[in-house]
């Protein structure tokens, strides 16, 4: 609907209150509900938000590092706009309407003000200059989380510990698992379709109260949208039936980690033929589809927290943890960092791999898109040879960092990240991570405590 009859269904539907959120850098939906008039009032120009979700980091704490804003600024408003095209209405809460925002500058008054540090902002502008060069992206990410049964304050009580799990044991693919808890289970694939994603499949991981689920794929705007509200979605239908679901890419040392792999390929503007598939080729790999790999691989180290932005993610990015640890790519092998899926031209793509669940979708889309449209732009080669069997093996053509401090000092004096995102967002962002790891360093764990002290 354009913004006149957003604004008829408002009225003659008597809708008194609406609902908007926004990404921050961390991925986490910020946002309020408003009323009928300041909805109104906000069309035409924006809406002014407190910039501190800009200088702070996902418990609320300000950082002590930041340039974008800080005590030093104020932390006055900024302008962020709600983008009409994502109205949707939320089943799960009487169809409160809903839209997502972004700080991205009034394209009729002030085009490219972005606020830099916004990561919806930065990935509509690769995704713009994707469609420069001539091409659709089609993109999906699928998620793996445990489920508990707890709340959260028993979490806090519980200290994170001792935790009681959806169901027990190891069963993944399982269809009997899942009828234990089928109104929950229903009410995920039902009440996320209603939402505005849709799902391709639903199912049972390896690992107690693990589900995936695999989002219908769509252009890649609309892809990280869909990513982006449906882990939020994920956790409040869990609330309605007395869960809590996590998306940490590893909560557990003893059980497999969680993946948010990145499914992507490129079509020509008319969104009519995959341009990755090419039926003469080797692999049926068109030469665009290796130059799109090359670029990912060659641009990988520099950008990894964008893949892989918590202290978390890297207890994931383990050998033999059904995540990559290495820079290779192969024909559908799950042990490689890229995994290329090629029987048919329509489902032709290739499958990212580092990502994990803790990622923020508009980043780590952003990262792989803007990373293989480098590729072919430089015309990159596709040197690296496919992998044969074991991925972790492979350690020839570079390692993943073993940590988010290693990575976020690659990315920090990376100029090829500079190209890709712009000098500003990596200053920003890798300040944040830069916090991250401080805030981590700083603490005593209970591995520290267990080891250290009677003995030492």
């Amino acid at each position: 609907m354009n913004q006149q009859e957003i604004i008829s269904f408002i009225e003659q539907n008597d809708i008194k209150k609406i609902k908007y959120a926004f990404a921050d850098i961390d991925g986490v939906l910020r946002g309020k509900i408003i009323g009928r008039q300041k909805f109104l009032d906000g069309l035409t120009d924006s809406y002014g938000f407190c910039d501190v979700v800009w200088g702070w980091d996902s418990s609320d704490i300000p950082y002590d590092n930041g340039q974008t804003t800080g005590w030093h600024s104020g932390y006055p408003d900024a302008s962020v706009r709600l983008d009409l095209s994502t109205l949707r209405q939320i089943p799960w809460e009487e169809n409160i309407p809903f839209f997502l925002a972004d700080f991205s500058g009034d394209p009729t008054h002030r085009p490219g003000n972005d606020l830099a540090a916004c990561p919806r902002s930065l990935l509509k502008r690769i995704a713009a200059q994707c469609r420069q060069m001539g091409f659709h992206a089609e993109y999906a990410q699928e998620f793996e989380w445990f489920n508990f049964r707890e709340t959260p304050q028993s979490l806090q009580e519980k200290g994170f510990r001792n935790l009681e799990t959806l169901t027990p044991g190891m069963f993944g693919y399982s269809i009997l698992r899942p009828s234990l808890e089928s109104a929950f289970y229903h009410d995920l694939f039902d009440l996320l379709g209603q939402f505005g994603i849709p799902l391709e499949g639903l199912h049972t991981e390896t690992g107690p109260g693990v589900y995936e689920a695999a989002i219908t794929h769509d252009e890649v705007l609309r892809a990280a949208d869909k990513a982006v509200l449906f882990k939020t979605a994920v956790r409040e239908i869990a609330y309605r039936h007395g869960l809590v679901a996590t998306f940490m890419a590893k909560w557990n040392a003893h059980l497999p980690g969680c993946s948010g792999h990145i499914h992507q390929s490129l079509w020509d503007p008319e969104n009519n033929r995959n341009l990755f598939y090419d039926s003469q080729q080797p692999n049926r790999m068109s030469e665009l589809m290796r130059q799109f790999i090359a670029g990912q691989l060659y641009c990988l180290p520099h950008i990894t927290p964008m893949f892989a932005p918590t202290i978390n993610s890297y207890k994931r990015l383990v050998e033999g943890a059904w995540a990559p640890t290495t820079v290779t790519w192969s024909v559908d092998n799950r042990t490689t960092a890229l995994r290329v899926l090629n029987r048919n031209e329509s489902y032709t793509r290739v499958e990212h791999r580092v990502s994990g669940s803790d990622t923020n979708p508009y980043l780590a889309i952003a990262a792989a898109l803007a990373s293989g449209l480098y590729g072919i732009r430089h015309q990159l080669s596709l040197n690296i040879p496919a992998s044969v069997g074991n991925g972790y093996a492979d350690k020839q053509h570079g390692v993943l960092p073993a940590n988010l401090h290693e990575a976020t000092q690659a990315m920090a004096n990376s100029a090829i990240a500079a190209e890709l995102f712009g000098a500003e967002f990596v200053d920003h962002f890798t300040r944040t991570r830069d916090w991250e790891w401080r805030q981590y360093a700083s603490q005593v764990s209970d591995w520290e405590l267990k080891r250290y002290f009677e003995i030492i």
